[in-house]
C-alpha cells in the first residue's frame, strides 16, 4: 500500500543500503594480541623456573661431573649424546651450563636483593621526610646515575676483590639508584593522594598512615621493577664474570664459559653461541614477566 502510494504521489523511494563486508573487529584484534602476549608470557614464565631449577636441583637436570672432562670426545659439537657439544678438555657444556646457574643466578639474587632493600629504603626516606634529607639523598642518587652502571660495578669489585659475592655486591649497589628513585616517585605520587589527605585531617597519627597507606600502596612498581632488574642484572654478573671477576676456575659461571670458549670461535662455535643463548633467554624472559607486573599493577 505504501509503495502505490509514493508512486502515485512521484516520492522517490531511497534504495537499501548494502552493508559492507564485516571487517574484522577491534575486539578480535585485541583478542588476538592478548592470547599472543600471554603465550610470550608463559614461554617466559617457563624459561625462568627451568633456569631456577637448574640452580636449585643441578644433578636432576645433568648428573654428570661438570669438572670431569674425557680428552678423547674434547671439541665435539652437539649431538644426542652432548646436548651442547663439549669444550676443549672433553667437558660435557650441557652439565657445565647446568651446574653453573647455580652461582650464576644466587649473585644475580643477592644483587637484586641488596638494590631493592637499599634503593627502597632511600626513596622512602626521600619521599617521606622530604626537605634536606630528601635534597642530599637525591643528589647521591644522582651521582649513581651518572656512571654507567657496568662502569660503576667494575669499579667497586676491582677494589673489593675477586669472588661471587663480591661480584653480587657491585652490581647491587649500581642497581641502587634506580630502585631509590621510583620508590620516591610512587611515595609523592601516594602523599598527594586524597585518601592520605583525609587521613591527616582526620587525626590518625603520622606512622600509622605512613605503614597503612603510603608503603602499602607504593611498594607495587618497586617489586615489578625488581623482575626487570633481575634481567639487567644477570648480563652484569654475567659481564663480570667473563672479565674473570667471578668464581676461580674451573668453577663454572655462566659468564666464564664464554670466557673460555671466545679462543674457539672459529672451530667450536658452540662454546660461545650456546651458553650466550641461554644468558639471553633467562634476560628476555625475566623482562617479559616484569612488564607484565607493571602493567597489572597500573
Amino acid at each position: 500500500m505504501s509503495d502505490i502510494l509514493t508512486r502515485e504521489l512521484g516520492v522517490d523511494t531511497p534504495e537499501p543500503e548494502v552493508l559492507a563486508p564485516a571487517a574484522p573487529t577491534k575486539r578480535r584484534r585485541l583478542s588476538l594480541r592478548w592470547a599472543l602476549k600471554n603465550v610470550w608470557l608463559a614461554i617466559s614464565i617457563v624459561v625462568l623456573l627451568l633456569a631456577v631449577g637448574f640452580a636449585l636441583f643441578p644433578s636432576a637436570f645433568a648428573s654428570g661431573d661438570p669438572l670431569q672432562g674425557v680428552p678423547a670426545d674434547k671439541l665435539q659439537g652437539p649431538s644426542a649424546t652432548h646436548w651442547f657439544g663439549t669444550d676443549n678438555i672433553g667437558r660435557d657444556l650441557y652439565t657445565r651450563v647446568v651446574h653453573g646457574a647455580g652461582l650464576s643466578l644466587t649473585a644475580t639474587l643477592m644483587a637484586v636483593a641488596i638494590a631493592l632493600v637499599v634503593g627502597t629504603l632511600i626513596g622512602l626516606l626521600s619521599g617521606a621526610v622530604g626537605g634536606v634529607l630528601d635534597a642530599v639523598l637525591m643528589r647521591f642518587v644522582d651521582v649513581l646515575l651518572s656512571i654507567p652502571a657496568l662502569l660503576l660495578s667494575l669499579a667497586l669489585v676491582t677494589a673489593l676483590g675477586f669472588g661471587t659475592r663480591n661480584v653480587a655486591i657491585a652490581v647491587g649497589v649500581s642497581l641502587v639508584a634506580n630502585f631509590a628513585r621510583v620508590m620516591r616517585s610512587e611515595v609523592l605520587r601516594v602523599r598527594r593522594s586524597l585518601y592520605v589527605e583525609a587521613a591527616y585531617a582526620s587525626g590518625v597519627r603520622w606512622y600509622d598512615v605512613f605503614r597503612r597507606h603510603i608503603l602499602r600502596n607504593s611498594y607495587a612498581p618497586v617489586i615489578a621493577l625488581a623482575a626487570v632488574e633481575f634481567g639487567m642484572a644477570v648480563l652484569a654478573v654475567s659481564a663480570l664474570s667473563f672479565l674473570g671477576f667471578g668464581a676461580v676456575p674451573p668453577t663454572p659461571e655462566w659468564g666464564s664459559l664464554i670466557s673460555e670458549g671466545r679462543n674457539f670461535l672459529a672451530t667450536a662455535w658452540w662454546m660461545t653461541t650456546l651458553p650466550g643463548l641461554v644468558i639471553v633467554a633467562v634476560v628476555l624472559s625475566a623482562h617479559r614477566v616484569g612488564h607484565a607486573l607493571e602493567g597489572g599493577k597500573r
